[in-house]
């Protein structure tokens, strides 16, 4: 029994040891985790340098049976402590980075994180049950007989371990080789488009960027429902992926988007839109890390956004905006995460282009004109409310197609909605019949509004209340009522 509990605290040793030392060396990474578990901004640097200090004196305590009963106890504190908050964190639907060994080895919160601590902690307890009097053989206690037993136990772990880690490896490497195949097969034959595009997304495809994402609620592989607002209580941007569990390319990338995950959950949430049953898709899906999988009915969501191809990527900013275009296959998913990672996220209005110019994120040009009454509209009349400022042509016969519907919104608009301002080009009274209650800015040939981005008739964008352009231009009926969250 002796050389047992010497065996544990050495056992013990070893991961407190190399757990604090791996945090050292890594300060700003042990920082960033801290502050994912929820502590306080002013207090993360300070837990991030005292928690693996205390990790590295607990494990110097467990070597010597006079201060083993209270290194114990100090790491079993210590490991009830990051179990808690890994539930917690698990609870809430959130992954961060444990960062349980720092710069060694890394990875996010997950039911095998918890197990391994769990097991841990029940080795600390163990040896807090047998007291203080208890603590098993010192070093120098040892015959030659049982450090050659402790020697070759140790040596059968770290064996064990190595050949753990091997398997895991060539498990890895195997998965690349699977997924080449899956790829090569699904290329040659009439669904390879799915697979690869060359671009993300194009400016005609899905809901023009800033246009809020549609509102849902869906349930999760655990049955509990979640809304889109409770996503966004989380203050992070959110990643959308369509996927489904009978699409060969989603489950080839994967581990791609594992790693993603790992290296972008500080600032991104990812969520996984599916269909079918649990089982599944935790079978496709289910992959080493965890997910949040959303199961819609048939394709309700992906059909509202224009995904159209599975896997298909989407970013949604902090506020509920559309930020990207669906990049739809795993080359542009790639090309849309690596714009990603580029991005800086303390910008206010994060949105991922493909490269087509847009006005977001500039004032309103500075303008003085009149509308059909007299009154003079200027820059300033875009404070205080967001605004959906339209353009707009009498002889376009689209513009016409949509009049009724503009009409009747502009007639009935409530309180929260936005307000309207119609630029347009031709004679009065032939406005004047429109009878539209906001008002009607005469912009011959157009100069001011090019100068927010107008492409063609009926085309629009939205301005926020601070007079910002927070949209791209939204071409055609269907893309100008979805800057307001109108579905026609």
């Amino acid at each position: 029994m002796e050389i047992i509990l010497l065996f544990i605290r050495i056992f013990l040793f070893v991961v407190f040891a190399v757990a604090g030392i791996g945090k050292l060396l890594d300060l700003e990474g042990s920082e960033k985790a801290v502050k994912a578990f929820g502590a306080p901004e002013e207090l993360a640097k300070t837990l991030a340098i005292g928690l693996p200090v205390a990790e590295i004196i607990f494990a110097v305590c467990l070597l010597f049976v006079s201060t083993s009963w209270l290194g114990a106890i100090g790491a079993l504190l210590l490991l009830v402590s990051f179990i808690g908050g890994m539930i917690w964190q698990l609870a809430q639907g959130n992954a961060p980075d444990c960062h349980c060994f720092g710069a060694i080895h890394s990875e996010p919160v997950s039911k095998k994180s918890l197990i391994r601590n769990g097991v841990f902690a029940i080795l600390a307890l163990f040896l807090v049950a047998q007291g203080r009097e208890n603590q098993g053989l010192g070093l120098t206690d040892l015959t030659n007989e049982m450090a050659i037993q402790l020697i070759i136990g140790l040596a059968t772990i770290g064996l064990l371990g190595t050949v753990v880690f091997f398997l895991k490896r060539i498990s890895e490497q195997q998965t690349q080789i699977m997924r080449r195949i899956e790829v090569l097969e699904l290329i040659s034959h009439d669904g390879g488009a799915e697979v690869e595009r060359e671009e993300v997304g194009n400016l005609h495809e899905g809901l023009p960027l800033g246009a809020p994402f549609p509102d849902f609620e869906l349930a999760d592989i655990n049955g509990k429902t979640v809304a889109f607002e409770h996503l966004l209580g989380k203050a992070k941007h959110i990643l959308f992926f369509f996927v489904s569990p009978t699409c060969n390319p989603c489950k080839a990338l994967l581990p791609e988007i594992e790693t993603w995950q790992t290296e972008l959950q500080e600032k991104i949430q990812f969520v996984f839109i599916s269909s079918g049953e649990v089982g599944e898709n935790l079978d496709k899906l289910g992959g080493t890390g965890f997910k949040q999988i959303l199961l819609q009915k048939d394709r309700e969501l992906a059909e509202a956004v224009n995904a159209r191809w599975t896997p298909t990527a989407l970013l949604v900013n902090t506020d509920g905006a559309i930020a990207s275009h669906p990049a739809g296959g795993d080359a542009a998913i790639r090309q849309l995460v690596e714009k990603i990672k580029t991005e800086n996220f303390d910008e206010d209005l994060l949105f991922v282009t493909n490269g087509t110019p847009t006005k977001i994120g500039e004032s309103v040009p500075e303008f003085s004109l009149k509308d059909l009454q007299g009154r003079e509209i200027t820059a300033a009349d875009f404070q205080g409310k967001k605004t959906l400022v339209t353009f707009w042509n009498t002889t376009c016969p689209f513009c016409v197609g949509m009049m009724d519907d503009l009409r009747e919104w502009d007639a009935a608009k409530k309180p929260g909605e936005p307000n309207l301002i119609v630029f347009s080009t031709g004679e009065p009274d032939a406005h004047e019949e429109l009878n539209l209650k906001s008002p009607i800015v005469l912009d011959e040939e157009f100069k001011v509004s090019d100068k927010f981005g107008m492409s063609g008739t009926p085309s629009a964008v939205l301005v926020n209340e601070n007079g910002r352009i927070v949209s791209e231009t939204a071409v055609g009926a269907s893309n100008i009522w979805a800057l307001i969250g109108r579905r026609k």
